[in-house]
């Protein structure tokens, strides 16, 4: 009788432990997904930046080259600054750890 109870226990924790991978599987699916959705929103909100600081000085002639060189530039500065964040959380991470 207390060999098959602890046998059920057991059978539900193992249940329960498989739900809780899978909800975990999930949420990092999930979280990486926010987190490209939020890298395509810095791109783009970056993009509408550079187009509304040339548009607002010129009203027909708009260089497009040129327009897409600060576009680049931008993206790279935004790049690098999300690269140093990354850094500073890493080394806040370590420092706390140890």
């Amino acid at each position: 009788q207390n060999e098959k109870e602890l046998q059920d226990v057991v059978k539900q924790q193992e249940e329960k432990m498989l739900q809780l991978i899978d909800k975990s599987g999930e949420v990092m699916r999930l979280k990486a997904e926010v987190s490209e959705l939020k890298r395509l929103l810095q791109r783009a909100e970056t993009e509408a930046k550079v187009l509304w600081e040339e548009m607002r000085g010129k009203e027909h002639q708009v260089d497009t080259a040129y327009v897409q060189e600060r576009v680049v530039l931008r993206r790279e500065v935004d790049k690098l600054r999300l690269l140093l964040v990354e850094k500073e959380d890493e080394n806040i991470r370590l420092t706390d750890k140890y």
